[in-house]
């Protein structure tokens, strides 16, 4: 599969999307090679990362955290082992708060950020409006010292017919990448691009994704009715967003 010329060459990072999925599972992954995992649920991650299994057979392991992060869990997310990267910082509040979470552990690490689009303009989607995603990424840059930006991220329509030509909505994440970089003054690889999930990364990665999110793909399909206790935030979820936000 060819990168454009005109894009990075960076590695497209793999993470594998285990929610729903046991320990054992993310194991076997890991055996295999596979290094970056992500979940949507803050309890579920906590549960998954501190497990002692997974502790002792993955030292290596890099948790991505990819659903909607509410201001009353941060600190429950920011006590996560091996915690490599929050994808969804969708306010400056929450950039805010995740900073002084951070920066309380005391970590020789700053914690990687992406700030979350709403590229489609879907109310079901979480994300900034891509109006706001420079004022944004300068917020974190200036006023969070324990916090490193490393990229944008979307979640985009779903279904987006190819035959119709590129997704608009990753169209828009280069777009808004560029123009990031011109106004920032930073090159284009030091701002990666979080797009693509199983029905779609292969043209998430042809136009330009360094990270795609892939889950039933990997481990199977999910099965729900096994599903653990959803985080509270839950309840006041925008439709049906956590079940949709990486497939």
């Amino acid at each position: 599969m060819s990168i454009p010329r005109d894009l990075p060459a960076i590695q497209p990072r793999l993470v594998a999307v285990s929610k729903t999925k046991p320990a054992d599972m993310v194991i076997e992954a890991y055996s295999h090679g596979q290094r970056s995992f992500g979940e949507n649920y803050v309890q579920e991650l906590l549960e998954k990362a501190s497990n002692p299994k997974i502790l002792s057979s993955c030292p290596e392991i890099k948790w991505h955290f990819i659903g909607h992060l509410q201001k009353q869990n941060v600190n429950k997310l920011m006590a996560v082992p091996n915690l490599f990267m929050l994808e969804t910082v969708d306010s400056m509040k929450l950039a805010d708060k995740v900073n002084s979470s951070w920066q309380k552990k005391a970590s020789s690490e700053r914690l990687k950020v992406m700030v979350q689009i709403n590229t489609s303009g879907e109310e079901s989607k979480h994300g900034l409006l891509p109006s706001e995603t420079v004022a944004m990424v300068e917020h974190i840059n200036t006023k969070c010292p324990s916090l490193e930006f490393v990229g944008l991220m979307t979640i985009g329509s779903f279904g987006h017919d190819l035959s119709q030509g590129p997704n608009p909505d990753f169209q828009m994440l280069l777009s808004l990448r560029e123009e990031l970089c011109k106004k920032l003054n930073i090159t284009a690889d030091q701002v990666e691009l979080s797009m693509g999930m199983s029905m779609d990364f292969q043209h998430a990665i042809e136009v330009g994704s360094t990270n795609v999110r892939i889950g039933s793909t990997i481990f199977g399909e999910r099965d729900y009715s096994k599903k653990p206790a959803l985080d509270k935030s839950a309840a006041d979820l925008k439709g049906p967003m956590e079940v949709t936000q990486a497939h």
